[in-house]
């Protein structure tokens, strides 16, 4: 109990997310989430001055009127004044609001023209994007909460210390995107509805399975702006950040080169012949980046919900079943053929082929074999 107590009174404000005993919305760094911003205070405005107002003449009423000053209650059937006025002000007030309120709806719609359009796949339970358009384009990468999720904790255990303030709001790969440029995020989820948001942007957009939805943001201020999945995806919900580092364009340009360099010295030649071992030992990695959360370390799975790789008829059965189930995806499984290079792919079936309890004939898949499958 101790230790909860000194890990809350720990707690400070997380940079680019929400700030301790903050009431109000965060500090916002686009246009649309300045009118946003702006809309909420205008109509917190307008109901408390309606409420002020009503309950101000309710009351009064009440003790100016009391029976024990000798009023008696008035008695008639109807006004038309009091009609009248109470049809035309509610309506004067509902269109005060409304027209505002729909111009800015109408700006968020707005994803024309954009300068860099990147899209944002939801995952149980990460984020996959794809640079799709404008500089960057074809750069592809998973975000994962960084923190160990052992070092956060089982439910109703205390994390396990030091943790940082970002600890549940950090990740392995950032979204990275130029300041003042528009930016367009097309949003899809592989299994489940999942929600892409940033606060300080006034950007939510739900992420639905075999729809395609977008929204935009154009930042006005360098700077890490954080959110979370909005939407009830599953057990590992609360474990699924959404980070956006907004740099100048000089920064934008040395990230992206960067990025593109990364991404060619990754790309194995497909041709390359590979051991067992070898390819158990990267698709250990793979598969505990990717695949741990559903099937688990040993490989049990979840019962109910994903099934158990140790034993697998799948597993165990020809490989080429098992590569179209790893590329293409089935039932909850996402497709990885997308998001994992023909070698990832290789040795993560390789190493599922033999761990565990399982000893598959077919024991080895070649990179080479992926990229057939691809064709």
């Amino acid at each position: 109990m101790a230790t909860t107590l000194s890990t809350w009174a720990a707690v400070e404000n997380v940079p680019g997310g929400p700030a301790v005993k903050e009431l109000n919305l965060q500090p916002p760094v686009t246009q649309i989430a300045e009118q946003i911003y702006t809309l909420h205070n205008w109509m917190l405005y307008v109901c408390l001055a309606i409420f002020v107002a009503v309950f101000g003449v309710m009351f009064y009423s009440i003790l100016k009127h009391r029976k024990s000053l000798g009023y008696k209650a008035a008695t008639f059937h109807e006004s038309t004044t009091v009609e009248i006025l109470w049809t035309i002000v509610p309506f004067i007030i509902v269109i005060g609001m409304a027209l505002p309120a729909t111009k800015t709806l109408v700006s968020m719609k707005d994803t024309s023209n954009a300068d860099i359009t990147i899209k944002a796949t939801g995952m149980q339970w990460k984020w996959g994007y794809d640079y799709l358009k404008g500089e960057g384009e074809g750069i592809h990468f998973l975000s994962t909460l960084s923190t160990p999720r052992e070092q956060i904790g089982a439910p109703g255990e205390a994390p396990k210390l030091p943790l940082s303030k970002t600890y549940l709001l950090e990740v392995d790969n950032e979204v990275v995107v130029p300041v003042n440029k528009k930016i367009r995020i097309i949003t899809t989820a592989n299994d489940v509805i999942h929600a892409w948001t940033i606060p300080a942007f006034g950007v939510k957009q739900d992420a639905i399975p075999g729809f395609v939805r977008d929204t935009w943001f154009k930042a006005e201020k360098i700077g890490t702006y954080r959110g979370q999945c909005v939407e009830l995806c599953g057990k590992e919900h609360a474990f699924m950040p959404i980070v956006v580092n907004v740099v100048s364009e000089e920064k934008y340009k040395e990230w992206v080169d960067g990025k593109y360099k990364e991404m060619k010295a990754q790309a194995d030649d497909p041709s390359k012949v590979w051991t067992v071992d070898e390819l158990k030992q990267r698709g250990e990695k793979v598969y505990a980046a990717n695949c741990v959360a559903c099937h688990m370390e040993t490989g049990i799975g979840s019962p109910g919900r994903y099934p158990a790789l140790d034993g697998s008829a799948v597993v165990a059965g020809p490989k080429a079943v098992q590569i179209n189930t790893v590329m293409n995806g089935k039932g909850g499984m996402p497709p990885w053929k997308g998001s994992l290079s023909d070698t990832e792919i290789a040795a993560v079936i390789t190493y599922t082929r033999n761990s565990w309890s399982n000893k598959s004939a077919e024991n080895i898949v070649q990179p080479a074999e992926i990229l057939a499958a691809r064709k």
